[in-house]
């Protein structure tokens, strides 16, 4: 959890009222050290096609990942990419079992970290990738069997998501447990332990981490009539009904001559998200890079509301693990593809933010959320074309910890009148009283999704 700052970028001139209002705001703010927002020009819209993939995603509610590797953080022409294109990130190889924990119980983050602080320096979220998997198993995973293997199982899941508590996104909990073909689960060690070992998995990562997003993933599962994909359906419709903690499918979509992208996705995620669980397109790679494939890949997330975003697996072709397939949206000179241009074009053509608001707008009445002793309740403020102002009133306690938690991808851009911290992987703000009152205030930033979030209110 880092402290709240914000990057002031002047827009434009403001009318003389938003001027006035400005100037006060800015000598109240700096007085008490805090960092001032942007104010917009008039001319702004906030509908405005987005220039990178991670914004013209952000346009509907969704990201635009990519899967980093540590030893290219060093290349300035893979980070300049990277942190100009993409909202989200992904460890290619760096959380797996054998690079967390090479040894049984020393677990080894440095790579690992070094992806997760470069996110966080660059404002971006994190898949965790990936707690139980059958491959990239260290030799001493391999030699155990049963109940030994079953508690070393839950050891990792508790000491890799412990270790990142609160800084990841989404973790893929359990990786690739179904065989092609037959749709049956893989002959694996994990899987001679129990068939209920997937399960004990996820149920050990939520309580590891309560608020990350917990998904299952696997490949080849994107065509719905295969036997694979069926039997992935039944293992998550069967949690559901039994209250096993699952939020995502992770589809892995490498698609390829062997593996051709099928017309039928969309089908796919549609019938998986109606079972109540989110989606997401985790390590798409597709040969050759063809344009209209591509598009139509992220016309399919997009024509689905819970499909929460799309993650290409590497940066440039030269990065990928199938570099001569030449499968991605950049050429090994760093220049956008002709598919980069067909992806961006049909993110931008979405209808801002599709997904339901359960919370009030700006326009609708308080909303208050009591907790404990104390309350917080929400008014409207001032608010311009790609943001808006909250006003929070706390009643009850005069020494208070206000939670408030923001639907992706608004994003907290300044306070006032509070002391606040923000949490970029939970989206969470975390306020106290710093000596002036119980009325404070918030700048959100709603990147198309003018959703109110939520609060909770407990004494300290």
């Amino acid at each position: 959890m880092k402290p709240l700052t914000v990057m002031a970028q002047p827009l434009g001139r403001p009318s003389p009222a938003v001027r006035r209002t400005l100037v006060l705001a800015a000598v109240a703010a700096l007085s008490m050290g805090l960092a001032v927002a942007e104010i917009p020009s008039a001319n702004a819209t906030a509908d405005a096609p987005g220039t990178t993939l991670g914004a013209a995603a952000a346009r509907s509610g969704r990201y635009f990942g990519t899967a980093i590797n540590a030893s290219k953080l060093g290349d300035p022409a893979y980070t300049t990419i990277a942190g100009r294109e993409f909202d989200m990130v992904t460890p290619e190889n760096e959380m797996k079992l054998d690079a967390t924990e090479p040894r049984q119980g020393q677990f080894v983050f440095t790579a690992a970290d070094r992806i997760v602080d470069w996110a966080a320096e660059n404002g971006k979220r994190v898949r965790g990738h990936t707690l139980v998997w059958h491959s990239g198993q260290p030799q001493w995973l391999q030699s155990l069997s049963g109940s030994a293997l079953r508690q070393a199982m839950v050891d990792h899941i508790n000491g890799v998501m412990g270790h990142y508590k609160g800084r990841i996104y989404a973790w893929d909990v359990v990786d690739e447990a179904f065989a092609d073909g037959t749709g049956g689960r893989r002959n694996s060690n994990f899987q001679r332990t129990g068939d209920d070992w997937i399960e004990v998995a996820f149920r050990v990562a939520r309580a590891a981490d309560p608020d990350a997003r917990l998904c299952y993933n696997d490949y080849n599962i994107e065509n719905w009539t295969w036997a694979k994909t069926q039997s992935v359906y039944s293992m998550v419709m069967d949690f559901k009904q039994r209250g096993v903690p699952i939020d995502c499918v992770g589809f892995q979509s490498h698609f390829n001559s062997g593996n051709p992208y099928d017309a039928g996705f969309r089908t796919t995620l549609q019938k998986f998200a109606a079972l109540g669980v989110d989606v997401q397109i985790t390590e798409l790679d597709i040969q050759g890079a063809p344009a209209a494939t591509y598009a139509a890949v992220v016309g399919d997330c997009l024509a689905v509301p819970r499909c929460a975003g799309i993650t290409v697996w590497g940066v440039r072709d030269p990065d990928s693990w199938r570099s001569s397939d030449t499968p991605l949206l950049f050429d090994g000179n760093g220049d956008k593809k002709a598919a980069y241009t067909a992806v961006l074009d049909t993110l931008n053509a979405a209808v801002p933010s599709p997904s339901p608001s359960p919370s009030p707008s700006p326009s609708s009445s308080p909303v208050q959320s009591p907790a404990g002793s104390c309350a917080a309740t929400l008014s409207a403020g001032a608010k311009w074309p790609d943001r808006y102002n909250l006003g929070v009133t706390v009643t009850g306690s005069d020494d208070w910890v206000v939670t408030m938690t923001l639907p992706y991808p608004e994003k907290i851009i300044a306070t006032w009148n509070v002391s606040a911290t923000w949490n970029p992987a939970r989206n969470v703000l975390t306020a106290r009283p710093n000596g002036h009152g119980n009325s404070w205030g918030v700048t959100i930033k709603h990147h198309g999704n003018r959703t109110w979030p939520t609060v909770s209110c407990r004494a300290a």
